[in-house]
C-alpha cells in the first residue's frame, strides 16, 4: 500500500476507478452521483493510496483522518471512494480490511470507516451478499442512510488493531493522512 505520487500512479488509478464504475453499472450496481470521481485521483491536492501486487495497481482509494461524516462518533480513519480493480478475488478487500485497521492503530486512531452506496434496504441483494462478505472480514455495518457525499449508504466500522507481523504481506509506505476539511456541500 502505497501513496500514489506520480501522474502515471493517478491515471492509473483514475481508469481503474473509471473500469469499476462500468463494471458495476454493467452489473446493475449503484455508482457515485458525484459526476467525475476518476477526477479526484488525478487531484494533486488529493492524497490517495494504491495496493499494488507485483506492480500491478489491484485498488485504490483515498484515507483521510476524522472527516466529517454526519455519522459516527470519534476519531476515525475513514476510507473514501474505495475502489478495487473488477475481476479479482475478495483477497483484495481482506487486505485492505487488514491494512485500514493496523494503520489506524498505529495513527492511535480507534476505527476505521467506510461507506458502500446502496439503492434498497440492507437486507436486499445484491448489497447483502457484499455486507455479509465484510461483516465476515471483521466490518461491522451502523446501519443505513446519507453519506458523506449525500449518496444512500451502508455505514461501516472497523476496530484498529495492531497487527505485527501484517508488513510481511503488506508493505505500508502512505503518508500520515492530515485531518480532512470540512467539504460537505462542496462537491
Amino acid at each position: 500500500m502505497r501513496t500514489l505520487r506520480t501522474d502515471a500512479e493517478r491515471e492509473e488509478a483514475a481508469a481503474l476507478v473509471q473500469d469499476r464504475q462500468r463494471w458495476l453499472t454493467m452489473h446493475g450496481l449503484p455508482v457515485p452521483a458525484r459526476a467525475d470521481l476518476p477526477a479526484l485521483f488525478r487531484d494533486p491536492q488529493e492524497k490517495p493510496a494504491g495496493l499494488f501486487e507485483d506492480g500491478k495497481l489491484l485498488a485504490c482509494m483515498i484515507p483521510q483522518r476524522d472527516p466529517d461524516l454526519g455519522w459516527g462518533e470519534g476519531p476515525c480513519l475513514f476510507l473514501s471512494c474505495v475502489h478495487t480493480l473488477p475481476g479479482q478475488p475478495d483477497d483484495i478487500t481482506r487486505l485492505i480490511t487488514l491494512w485500514a485497521s493496523d494503520f489506524a492503530a498505529r495513527l492511535d486512531l480507534p476505527l476505521v470507516r467506510a461507506e458502500s452506496l446502496v439503492r434498497h434496504p440492507l437486507e436486499a441483494e445484491p448489497i447483502a451478499a457484499l455486507l455479509r462478505r465484510l461483516t465476515g472480514i471483521g466490518w461491522d455495518v451502523r446501519g443505513s442512510g446519507p453519506g458523506r457525499e449525500g449518496d444512500r449508504v451502508a455505514r461501516l466500522e472497523l476496530t484498529a488493531e495492531h497487527r505485527p507481523g501484517l508488513s510481511a504481506l503488506i508493505g505500508c509506505r502512505f503518508h500520515k493522512p492530515q485531518t480532512a476539511p470540512d467539504d460537505r456541500g462542496s462537491a
